[in-house]
């Protein structure tokens, strides 16, 4: 009987043992796969933008240790892992790209593998800042002493956009017009950006003139209204609302409020995004419009602006959900920011 019991004790003891082997490597193999997605996050939000330049017959590895030393990723590791895993090998590009560790791993090894073609197109997006704008020009093969040259305003003078802007501007900031433009192997990047800014003259008839002069607006602040109304909201409907909001604000000489605005003076000044940073471009404190746009524009931005909704609005906030609260008391959009918006609005 005794020698019975014994020998049910020993399978007992191993499986025992076997369970404790598993439990330990399931636990190292979550462990590892947590490090994994972890430092495949962004460094930070700063957007600061950091020009690399990789030699040719740099490997992967030596890549990865590039973009660790200069503070654009979390791992060298990972980053090594997550090229091999995604089959980035043979794709990984030399030359210089503009990077920044707002990026994640995932769109930095993108913009690696995928840049630099000498034939094609280039796109610039809505929502984009003049120092995005710089970037995709780098990361589409320009060379970025050149990219730099032509972002100087009096490179295009005499455009009728150009005449719109103010005395003393020297940015282009919100008069590039969206779009995707082609490229060859000895396309200058000032060409791209010519045939943007006469876009975006193209864009902006006759008619919206005269509704932005009938607002109290001239064409450059109706842009720069249109800019942040392209980083605040996304629908078109939303837009025109917003865009009631902030002339009735501005009528009233109301601080418009924006979040965006003031994200922009920090980024502007080579800052990590704030609410706090106290800058000509922060609307949660000064009244009337920001100095110039924060970005690019859509063509729904800028209609919004020439129609805006016939609405009382005084407030509004997008919530996590996407979604756009409009209110007209303080108390209800209040109310709005603690019910539908936590993560955005946890943003410094």
């Amino acid at each position: 009987m005794n020698n019975q019991k014994a020998a049910h004790a020993i399978p007992l003891r191993l499986w025992l043992s076997i369970l404790i082997v598993l439990v330990v490597f399931i636990g190292s193999i979550v462990g590892v796969r947590l490090y994994y997605d972890t430092n495949l996050a962004a460094v930070s939000n700063n957007p600061k933008t950091v020009v690399l330049t990789i030699p040719n017959g740099t490997t992967v590895s030596q890549i990865g240790q590039l973009l660790k030393s200069n503070g654009l990723i979390r791992s060298a590791w990972v980053f090594e892992w997550y090229v091999h895993s995604a089959g980035l090998n043979s794709s990984l590009e030399a030359g210089t790209f503009a990077l920044s560790p707002s990026d994640s791993l995932k769109q930095i090894a993108d913009i690696i593998s995928s840049g630099h073609v000498t034939e094609g197109t280039v796109t610039i997006l809505p929502g984009k800042t003049i120092f995005q704008v710089e970037d995709a020009l780098i990361n589409a093969g320009f060379n970025p002493n050149e990219v730099k040259s032509s972002l100087n305003p009096s490179n295009y003078a005499g455009l009728s956009i150009i005449n719109e802007m103010p005395a003393g501007t020297n940015t282009l900031e919100g008069l590039l017009y969206p779009d995707t433009f082609d490229k060859t192997s000895s396309t200058p990047s000032s060409q791209i950006l010519r045939e943007s800014l006469v876009e975006m003259d193209q864009h902006i008839t006759q008619a919206m003139k005269s509704k932005y002069v009938s607002e109290g607006l001239n064409v450059y602040q109706a842009i720069t209204l249109a800019s942040i109304i392209q980083q605040e909201v996304s629908k078109p409907t939303d837009m025109s609302q917003a865009a009631q909001v902030f002339l009735t604000r501005l009528s009233r000489n109301l601080p418009l409020g924006s979040d965006v605005t003031a994200n922009y003076g920090a980024v502007a000044a080579g800052l990590s995004p704030s609410l706090s940073y106290d800058s000509p471009y922060n609307t949660l404190v000064h009244t009337g419009l920001p100095p110039t746009p924060i970005g690019t524009v859509s063509q729904n931005a800028l209609n919004a602006v020439a129609n805006p909704a016939s609405t009382n609005w005084l407030y509004f906030v997008t919530g996590d959900n996407g979604t756009t609260y409009f209110e007209t008391t303080i108390e209800q959009h209040n109310a709005d920011i603690a019910a539908y918006c936590h993560r955005l609005c946890a943003l410094p």
